[in-house]
């Protein structure tokens, strides 16, 4: 039986007025998959990104979750699916002036009635399983790039979401701090039984971890490629794919 998906794009047009940024894509997402969104710089990944999270309204085209239509969803519908979702942004986005527990804590006061205890109790265990148990009360600015993108993992992961969306979340991290990251998600995707959808040019963390992808290409506007990313990278027909898979292959 083939797996029911978990976020359906059907004929999907993106664009900024008259600019076309992707058109036609037609792809699924499947339960437990870690997708990867990926193509050249410019080519609109991350504008498809904010399609799926329903930050932008499609030009043309619908998103489906869990066969419901999110893109044309009645406002409180399409707010209780949104709550189903985690987004770590490329920054990491975590507010400055909050301690680590409390940006984590946000959306747990904003849309959850726990009390302060039970608060706390979520937000150090969510602070636990990203490895950085004990840290509730340090501030932004006084841990790492990676400790920091791990704070944004676990904030994402407050309301424990189904679907979990990452924008770049290796860029700007060391070789070894990308590593342990991309071995973090492997672990949430497993332990937590989320999907998740990543934007991402990092070969290293494509190759560990992704097991269905689609390729944006910036000159067609569209997806030329799609499926498995080591797949493609040994089969695709189109070179443009092929290349961009295997860049720095001598």
């Amino acid at each position: 039986m083939a797996p029911q998906p978990h976020i359906e794009v059907r004929d999907l047009t993106a664009a900024y007025g008259e600019r076309v940024i992707q058109q036609e894509l037609t792809f699924n997402i499947n339960r437990g998959d870690i997708f990867i969104i990926m193509g050249g710089s410019g080519c609109g990944k991350s504008t498809i990104m904010r399609h799926l999270i329903g930050l932008q309204e499609p030009a043309r085209g619908e998103v489906f979750i869990d066969q419901i239509n999110f893109s044309q969803a009645p406002h409180d519908q399409f707010e209780a699916i949104k709550r189903r979702f985690g987004v770590l942004f490329q920054s990491g986005a975590l507010f400055s002036s909050m301690t680590l527990a409390e940006n984590i804590a946000l959306p747990l006061n904003e849309y959850t009635l726990f009390n302060t205890a039970e608060v706390g109790d979520i937000v150090a265990y969510k602070l636990a399983l990203v490895g950085l148990a004990g840290c509730e009360e340090l501030y932004p600015a006084e841990i790492s790039g990676g400790m920091r993108k791990r704070a944004g993992l676990a904030r994402a992961m407050a309301l424990d979401p189904e679907i979990l969306f990452f924008d770049e979340p290796s860029a700007g991290l060391d070789p070894l701090s990308s590593r342990r990251l991309d071995e973090l998600i492997l672990e949430l995707r497993d332990n937590l039984g989320a999907t998740i959808v990543m934007v991402t040019h990092e070969l290293a963390s494509i190759y560990a971890i992704g097991n269905n992808s689609i390729f944006l290409d910036a000159e067609s506007k569209t997806m030329i490629a799609g499926g498995d990313p080591k797949q493609l990278r040994d089969h695709c027909p189109d070179p443009r794919v092929r290349a961009f898979l295997n860049r720095g292959n001598t």
